[in-house]
């Protein structure tokens, strides 16, 4: 927990929570007005992360129209102050389990995107493959996954074998 907090990679995962600017959560608090939060609340709030205590807020949800007019679907939309927080627990684990991701896989991978995943569903069609799968699994299992702060905190300890 403490690589995750340290301040060079909340220093990375600011600049890029600032750099992607989004709209506010249900806190209303935008990017700009993040830093002079943080200036204040900061050693509070990393207080509550180390001891587990930190429970981020809920998520705003936005509906957006499908293209071609096909329906809706709903977007979440974090405080800013939990997309900084998600974005340094990202910095920290995703070099450590993407290498082992399925090379079939695309969803939220660096380097990759849906057109990607397009290309290669094509790719499979053109050489005979008779299916193409694509799957949500929080839609498929009916559940989504949380990690809390006692499952992060033997980050240390994990390594790649």
């Amino acid at each position: 927990m403490e690589r995750i907090f340290s301040r060079e990679n909340m220093m990375t995962a600011y600049r890029r929570v600032l750099a992607n600017k989004g709209a506010p959560g249900v806190d209303k608090m935008t990017v700009e007005q993040l830093k002079p939060y943080l200036v204040e609340q900061w050693p509070h709030i990393k207080e509550e992360l180390l001891a587990g205590r930190y429970k981020p807020a809920p998520v705003r949800g936005v509906e957006l129209p499908k293209p071609g007019g096909k329906g809706k679907r709903l977007l979440g939309i974090p405080t800013v102050l939990d997309r900084l927080i998600q974005q340094a627990i990202h910095q920290v684990l995703m070099p450590i389990f993407d290498p082992d991701f399925s090379t079939s896989s695309y969803g939220f991978r660096p380097g990759r995107s849906a057109h990607d995943a397009v290309r290669a569903a094509q790719s499979h069609v053109a050489a005979s493959n008779r299916f193409v799968v694509d799957l949500d699994l929080e839609k498929f299992l009916g559940v989504s996954i949380t990690i809390g702060s006692s499952d992060l905190s033997n980050i240390e300890s994990v390594t790649r074998a």
